[in-house]
């Protein structure tokens, strides 16, 4: 029955959306994976970086080619920065670890080696959610062991790792459950932060030359209080008037959030129960791609959800948003190299089948145009 209804009101939002034709597009640009989380825009190149978590996937979204490609590394994977030096020099959380690869996003893979290892006293715990900040420390949390789509509470942390204290990262936050979506201010002095299980969204003051937060939090945003959507906040990202997108896991939407009054300005309905994460990229920033999840979908509701698991790209939003910090810990693989590779595929094309009439194709050889 729930089932039943989550997708009445998807397809309501969307026809919605879909009568006023200066509102927002969606685009299915990417095929479906298991679980697509962490995306992350990277300019100089024009690719989105994002990860198929419990394949070891990390894909490379090629905007300007329309294509894809994707390494598999031994373990679970989340989130993946490139370096501010290199940008084929990337930081990937997997399992527990930060590791270090090189990767030319397509088919060259270099030196890999592992860089720290967190959360000693819980063993079967992995990273989920992080960033980098303006300064290129990266801001990581992590999260316990998944059962039965049971985590157990207060085995995450959240961490800062720099390149001072890159082998004993500092804990920023403990007793955390699921680390999840964080977002700085365009004015870099408010950090707002997601541990998904308190169905919250929280603002810190921020100190970008200490490295710090507040021992104190404003709540931004409780989705206890909207009993009009579903979910629980997931993956998040800022537009640059402050405005949050956070995505509604189980809840089938991004939604658009004032980060002053925590006023509900949107929701963006898209066709996948499971909304992981986002990021604005594109030439002007002014496409917010957004990655999904079908890893807890019945082989039914997968029928009934076939582009789930997909990235998609909106649209039309009348916004843009803040550029993403890369990753400044290390300039180089260190000399400790280990084979974490499992294997490579691509570069590879996706054109949406006949079947996913739910969404619209996308020529991205021609920036912003659509067919």
């Amino acid at each position: 029955m729930f089932f039943r209804a989550f997708l009445y009101l998807t397809w309501l939002l969307a026809t919605a959306i879909s009568t006023h034709f200066d509102g927002p597009s969606i685009t299915q640009v990417t095929a479906p994976v298991d679980h697509a989380e962490g995306p992350h825009w990277d300019g100089r190149h024009n690719i989105l970086y994002y990860v198929d978590i419990h394949s070891g996937g990390v894909l490379a979204y090629h905007y300007n080619t329309n294509t894809l490609s994707r390494m598999h590394l031994n373990g679970d994977v989340t989130p993946v920065i490139p370096s501010r030096k290199d940008p084929h020099l990337l930081l990937v959380g997997l399992n527990r670890s930060v590791v270090a690869v090189e990767w030319d996003a397509k088919q060259k893979v270099g030196s890999q080696a592992v860089l720290t290892t967190v959360s000693e006293q819980f063993p079967l715990s992995r990273f989920n959610d992080g960033k980098a900040d303006k300064r290129g420390r990266l801001w990581w949390g992590t999260m316990g062991v998944e059962t039965n789509l049971v985590v157990p509470p207060g085995q995450g942390f959240f961490y800062e790792i720099t390149r001072e204290h890159i082998e004993n990262p500092i804990i920023i936050r403990k007793d955390v459950s699921i680390s999840n979506g964080l977002a700085w201010n365009k004015a870099n002095n408010k950090l707002y932060y997601i541990d998904t299980p308190t169905l919250k969204v929280v603002e810190f003051d921020y100190d970008d030359e200490k490295g710090t937060i507040s021992s104190e939090n404003r709540t931004v945003f409780d989705v206890n209080e909207h009993p009009s959507i579903a979910g629980a906040p997931d993956g998040m990202t800022i537009d640059e008037d402050d405005n949050l997108y956070i995505c509604l896991y189980g809840g089938g939407a991004v939604i658009k959030v004032n980060s002053s009054t925590g006023k509900l300005l949107q929701v963006i309905a898209l066709p996948a129960r499971d909304v992981t994460s986002a990021a604005f990229g594109g030439p002007k920033l002014d496409i917010l791609f957004v990655t999904t999840s079908r890893v807890s979908l019945t082989p039914k509701e997968r029928l009934q959800l076939p582009a789930a698991g997909s990235v998609f790209a909106i649209e039309r939003l009348g916004a843009r948003g803040l550029p993403a910090f890369t990753a400044d810990i290390v300039d180089s693989v260190p000399k400790k190299p280990v084979n974490l590779l499992e294997n490579i595929f691509g570069p590879e094309i996706f054109t949406p089948g006949n079947g996913n009439k739910n969404v619209v194709t996308r020529n991205t050889s021609e920036p912003g145009g659509s067919k």
